[in-house]
């Protein structure tokens, strides 16, 4: 495994205990990570989640909250991670289940159309 690629997964990890543990904003409190990817001179890592609750408020606040308490996760996220220079952090809602779940529909009703 790329090294890149072994310091996401580590990212990853230790993200998902320090938002589960650590950050006591209730509005991150049903956040799960999705995926981390780290630009090749480690400057950015940008998080992707979902949230328990889908709807377009609850996003904005978890957004929000997330941006808020940026500074805190990356501190404790520096005393987790071996890494000579901390990356910036940036937060992303994951839309890539909503899109799978609109193209899985869209397929049952191309399915049940042939089939009347």
């Amino acid at each position: 495994m790329p090294k890149i690629e072994r310091l996401e997964s580590d990212i990853e990890r230790a993200l998902s205990n320090i938002l589960r543990q650590e950050v006591k904003n209730p509005h991150i409190d049903f956040v799960t990570i999705t995926a981390v990817n780290l630009t090749k001179d480690l400057s950015y890592l940008t998080i992707y989640y979902t949230t328990l609750e889908d709807a377009q408020d609850k996003r904005e606040q978890t957004q929000h909250a997330l941006e808020k308490s940026n500074s805190f996760i990356r501190t404790a996220l520096a005393k987790k991670i071996n890494i000579r220079k901390m990356p910036q952090l940036r937060f992303r809602y994951d839309t890539s289940l909503e899109t799978g779940n609109r193209i899985e529909q869209g397929l049952k009703n191309v399915i049940n159309n042939d089939e009347k």
